[in-house]
């Protein structure tokens, strides 16, 4: 593979799972309940709406849910996973840019994993930055961390039930993590292993 086609590998991959990952938190960001006034969800809401739109008029929500979002997320990955590939955890899935095609099924199935690894990873990302901003700047109101904790409180809540704090130490993100990496590790490894 020449260094023409890796660096558009890379530059295709990075804006893939970039507006992929806007339209996983879109949708995060509705199941959790979040602050839809929040100006971080009104950018989430402003950039996915142009693909969103059109194909919410033919599918509708479910039980709340912008099942419209989660289509157009899982068509992006579909795609790049026919054009570019993919990594999933220690499996390395070329693509028609590599010169390699895929069967169907298997397009279907990566695209769904990817999917749902890019989900676990937001949750992971966002229970970090929660725990470092709460370290450098508590009690003061940012909208980044309204949105994250918002976001992390349905993960969290249960957490803490299993975890209450420890003089005053809320251990329950640290607990949540690990549930989460051993999840996405369960469920990659038995459906690839």
């Amino acid at each position: 593979m020449g260094a023409m086609t890796t660096a558009l590998d890379f530059l295709l991959t990075t804006l893939f799972q970039l507006y992929i990952a806007v339209l996983l938190l879109r949708f995060l960001l509705q199941w959790a309940r979040a602050d839809f006034y929040n100006p971080l969800s009104q950018f989430v809401v402003k950039v996915t709406t142009p693909l969103v739109r059109p194909v919410r008029r033919i599918v509708p929500g479910l039980g709340g849910l912008d099942l419209a979002t989660l289509l157009v997320a899982w068509l992006l990955t579909v795609l790049q996973v026919t054009l570019v590939g993919t990594q999933i955890a220690q499996f390395q899935i070329p693509g028609l840019i590599d010169g390699r095609t895929l069967q169907p099924l298997a397009i279907v199935l990566v695209a769904l994993l990817d999917m749902f690894a890019l989900t676990i990873s937001l949750f992971l990302i966002a229970i970090i930055i929660q725990a470092l901003g709460s370290w450098f700047n508590p009690g003061q109101y940012n909208p980044v961390t309204a949105l994250l904790h918002g976001l992390t409180e349905p993960l969290l809540r249960p957490a803490r039930r299993l975890l209450p704090p420890i003089s005053g130490i809320d251990l329950s993100p640290l607990l949540v993590l690990l549930a989460l990496q051993v999840l996405k590790m369960l469920v990659i490894g038995l459906t690839l292993g």
